[in-house]
């Protein structure tokens, strides 16, 4: 069924193509709303014909999921709109501004369910139950592990932070319609009719760790989080692979939201290298990159010294000692001047993200005092990076 309708309602082409993210979202959510427009009716009608409180909050969720849906279409046309002179880098962000939206309705749903779960705990009604309420909840979640798969297929092919979270969230209303199914045939069967209460107290714990999930997620997002690694590496890799390139660092991920992701890497070349030849390596390596990654990236080359054997004894003594104070430190740019009573080490030293001022001045100084002890002449002049490859 999937695949029907992405053959007959999704053009084809890139899945990072504006117009086709664009397509995918409106599919994903129009499904939605047809889909949760039908469930919460039949739940509606079985939960007032039961009393079933448990029964009635899962149609609220469903009304709550249609929002959600409303949301992805909304989401992904505003989205897929071009780059602007306000906007220069696009609109690809709306997509997580629009996942931390579900999610707020999500902890709302939650939220309003477990009110009136505790209310149905303190004051239980009669609740009756029958082979057409199970039969409603059994189809609703067999619906709702379909859309899972659904919206889980289309999140992953078009990187879609929206798509994943309404994924999500019907993974948790098929595990909620099955528990509430269960909680009403034990209370019927029972006669316990806080059981139905129970249930809608334990579901709408569910439904609050689940939009929890989704917002911190989603925040981090926002706020910029780490990159995905095996991008970085891939990035990495590629360049690391181009001609008379001898060394990467620096490699900074930009993200804009899905389908706009930009990069920046510093690459390392051998200074006695013919410029002309290292430019021209550079920009194709530029054009490769964009055409296997969909990633525009902008290369700086940086000259080292290799072949010399007197710098490159030193830079592994420096290397040696970088990585006894730290495993996770790592050096680049190293150079030196070469004197009597004096010689320069000047190189930059890349650290973790978030690492304390006083505890870089520390570990400078350890990796100094190292040094030193080699030789006495050594004097270090040193830069820190932060390495946002790793965090």
């Amino acid at each position: 069924m999937q695949n029907f309708l992405i053959r007959h309602f999704v053009p084809r082409g890139d899945a990072s193509d504006p117009a086709v993210r664009r397509a995918y979202g409106q599919l994903a959510g129009g499904v939605g709303i047809a889909l949760n427009a039908l469930l919460c009716a039949a739940k509606m009608a079985a939960g007032l014909l039961s009393g079933s409180i448990s029964v009635l909050s899962d149609a609220v969720n469903n009304l709550s999921d249609m929002g959600s849906s409303l949301i992805s279409i909304i989401s992904a046309r505003l989205s897929g709109r071009q780059p602007d002179p306000e906007h220069p880098f696009g609109h690809g962000r709306v997509e997580y501004i629009s996942s931390l939206i579900i999610a707020f309705l999500i902890l709302f749903a939650g939220g309003q369910l477990l009110i009136s779960s505790i209310q149905k705990l303190i004051a239980p009604e009669e609740v009756t139950a029958g082979w057409p309420l199970l039969c409603v909840m059994v189809i609703s979640a067999l619906v709702k592990l379909w859309m899972w798969a659904f919206n889980r297929g289309i999140g992953k092919r078009i990187s879609s932070s929206v798509q994943l979270a309404t994924a999500r969230d019907s993974l948790n209303d098929c595990l909620i319609t099955l528990t509430v199914a269960a909680a009403t045939v034990i209370a019927v069967s029972t006669g316990e009719m806080r059981v139905d209460g129970g249930a809608g107290a334990l579901v709408a714990l569910l439904e609050l760790k689940s939009g929890f999930d989704v917002a911190h997620e989603t925040i981090d997002q926002l706020l910029g989080g780490r990159p995905d690694p095996e991008l970085v590496r891939k990035l990495a890799d590629e360049v690391r692979n181009t001609d008379m390139v001898v060394g990467v660092h620096d490699l900074i991920v930009h993200d804009y939201g899905p389908g706009r992701v930009m990069a920046s890497v510093h690459a390392e070349v051998p200074d006695n290298a013919d410029i002309v030849r290292a430019h021209e390596a550079i920009d194709e390596a530029e054009r490769r990159i964009y055409a296997d990654l969909r990633v525009p990236i902008v290369i700086h080359l940086d000259p080292v010294t290799v072949g010399s054997e007197r710098v490159d004894a030193v830079r592994a003594q420096v290397v040696e000692a970088v990585q006894a104070e730290n495993p996770r430190f790592s050096i680049h740019d190293f150079r030196m001047t070469d004197g009597q009573s004096r010689i320069n080490l000047i190189f930059d030293i890349a650290v973790p993200v978030g690492m304390k001022k006083e505890e870089r001045a520390q570990a400078l100084s350890h990796i100094e005092a190292r040094l030193r002890a080699k030789d006495a002449r050594y004097r270090m002049v040193a830069h820190v990076d932060e390495n946002y490859q790793e965090a």
